[in-house]
């Protein structure tokens, strides 16, 4: 085994994993940044710890590899609670920290806490690293564990506070590149022959079944077989915000997002079914509108690659463990097509069309301000066929998951998945990972505050991507719950939720990137249009009607 320090270890590690960038906030491990500038790896430094581990979940779920952050021994707890998002949404994250020698530790050391606990409820993984000689295994089975199953983040704490002790460490490394970790899922593990039939005996006896696509569709990269799944058996499908794109909106079967973030025609459809059919959903409170949606007691089939999740939430009838993907192939090797499912199919159509004859006048509408809905179906017009659509939470990913729709195979879409504020650094992170498909960054103004110098880190490292934000000088979605706890109070609820009306294209302008204002919604397109052809960082400032409020989720 050649003999290495620590830090060109890491860099020779991730060049061959093909990772190209690293998001970190000084000073940490200093000699692998080095070592990975010779080996061509950007190293994007940010202006907080949060931001870089947002744009290392954004990195790693656009690239479906691993996205790696770095921060030292002060900023480690901000860098654990970026990590927050990157747990909820299963993407494989790397976090790097260091942390002072146990000679300094209970003494009162400068700047340091323990920071260690932080990062237990975000990862999957999370253990110090006290020798270069323990870095070799320790890094080796981060990736792995990073990498399989269900994905999710992972934590190494390097001792020295820049966790330099590791990473200029001297040992004897073997630079070991396991193919099958490079890129997730690393396995695609099948369920057993009985259990599919069971499975397939179920759904093939129910009158009424509807698919809901989640998550791990996208990971398993199985939307094909959704697809194949679905008109086979007749079945309309209906999506979480993490599996939104992965059938067509535009497919006769497709039913749209369900949940509390939802088309209340999807909620319906779930509602009204006499069987459930979960692939890689964790039936979790937002998919399932706080578990209403379906009713409790009704028949469920539950695919999941983590056995754990099997029969979490609703009994099921039939439960298969494995990846999405093979499952549904294994479903389909054992199933008979069916003829169409015609009362039950053209009811969920039904319900579809009339949410769209709802919808249409707002989505139309020529108002000014420009009503969110006007925005969202520009958007939808304009996007191009590759496009990677990125959105914040809140009434973004109200407005993105159910106003927007992604027709074509060769759109995206990636949701943060709790943060207000993780769009905007997401976005970036997505576009290293992508650098030349378009990337359009989806966020309100409310959540562009939260890391807006990051704009100069996208200009610094020539990061074009697009960001509109949907500017409302507001966070409306909180104005009812205000506006009811001040009932017959005095005082003003306004200011629990309103800021000031900024023009943001001024301040990218002001930086050096490229700012447009857009106030009428016929120039949204033009405006998009302007930014990609800029060839810089972007922000398409829309002024939007703060009275566009998302209506409240369709309950059972």
């Amino acid at each position: 085994m050649p003999r290495m320090t620590g830090g060109r270890f890491l860099a020779e590690t991730m060049h061959g994993y093909g990772i190209t960038h690293a998001f970190f906030v000084p000073v940490i491990a200093q000699r692998a940044m080095v070592e990975m500038e010779k080996l061509g790896i950007r190293r994007i430094l940010t202006h907080s710890e949060k931001a870089a581990a947002y744009m290392a979940d954004g990195y790693a779920r656009a690239s479906r590899g691993l996205g790696i952050c770095m921060a030292q021994s002060v900023g480690a707890a901000n860098l654990a609670a970026g990590l927050q998002d990157a747990f909820l949404a299963r993407s494989p994250v790397l976090a790097i920290t260091g942390r002072r020698p146990r000679i300094g530790l209970f003494r009162n050391a400068y700047q340091e806490i323990d920071h260690f606990p932080p990062f237990d409820p975000v990862t999957k993984y999370s253990v110090p690293v006290d020798s270069p000689e323990q870095f070799q295994f320790l890094l080796r089975q981060a990736f792995r564990e990073a990498m399989t199953g269900a994905p999710g983040p992972v934590h190494l704490d390097l001792e020295g506070t820049s966790g330099n002790n590791i990473s200029d460490g001297e040992a004897d490394f073997d630079v070991v590149v396991e193919e099958a970790y490079r890129e997730y899922p690393s396995y695609r593990p099948e369920p057993e022959d009985e259990k599919v039939r069971q499975a397939a005996r179920v759904i093939t006896s129910a009158q009424r079944p509807v698919i809901v696509a989640g998550g791990g569709v996208t990971t398993s990269q199985a939307q094909r077989e959704l697809v194949q799944l679905a008109e086979m058996m007749s079945i309309p499908v209906a999506t979480s915000l993490n599996a939104k794109g992965a059938i067509p909106d535009d497919h006769p079967l497709s039913v749209g997002v369900v949940g509390s973030y939802s088309r209340w025609c999807a909620n319906r459809v779930v509602s009204e079914a006499d069987l459930v059919v979960y692939i890689g959903s964790h039936t979790g409170s937002q998919v399932t509108n706080e578990w209403t949606v379906p009713a409790s007691g009704t028949p469920v089939v539950q695919i999941d690659i983590d056995p754990a999740e099997l029969g979490r939430s609703y009994p099921a009838e039939a439960t298969l463990q494995g990846d999405a993907r093979a499952s549904m192939r294994k479903l389909m090797d054992v199933m008979e097509p069916i003829g169409v499912r015609s009362e039950w199919v053209g009811r969920a159509q039904q319900l579809v069309s009339e949410w769209r004859e709802e919808v249409e006048p707002l989505a139309n509408s020529d108002g000014v301000p420009i009503r969110p809905e006007r925005l969202c179906k520009e958007l939808t017009d304009y996007l191009p066929s590759d496009a990677v659509v990125v959105s914040d939470t809140g009434h973004s990913g109200i407005w993105t998951g159910t106003m927007m729709d992604l027709n074509d195979p060769g759109q995206g879409y990636i949701r943060c998945a709790g943060s207000l504020g993780w769009g905007f650094p997401g976005a970036l992170g997505a576009k290293c990972a992508v650098p030349d498909r378009p990337v359009i960054g989806f966020t309100g103004d409310g959540g562009f505050w939260y890391h807006m110098s990051e704009l100069e880190t996208a200009l610094r490292y020539g990061i074009n991507a697009v960001i509109v934000v949907n500017n409302n000088h507001s966070l409306n979605q909180e104005k009812h719950s205000n506006e009811r706890i001040y009932a017959g109070e005095p005082g003003n609820p306004d200011e629990l939720w309103h800021f000031l009306d900024i023009d943001f294209s001024k301040i990218a302008q002001s930086i050096g990137c490229f700012g447009i204002r857009v106030e009428h919604p016929g120039d949204i397109q033009g405006a998009l249009e302007q930014a990609f052809a800029s060839g810089k960082p972007a922000v398409v400032d829309v002024a939007t009607d703060i009275d566009g409020i998302a209506p409240r989720a369709w309950g059972g």
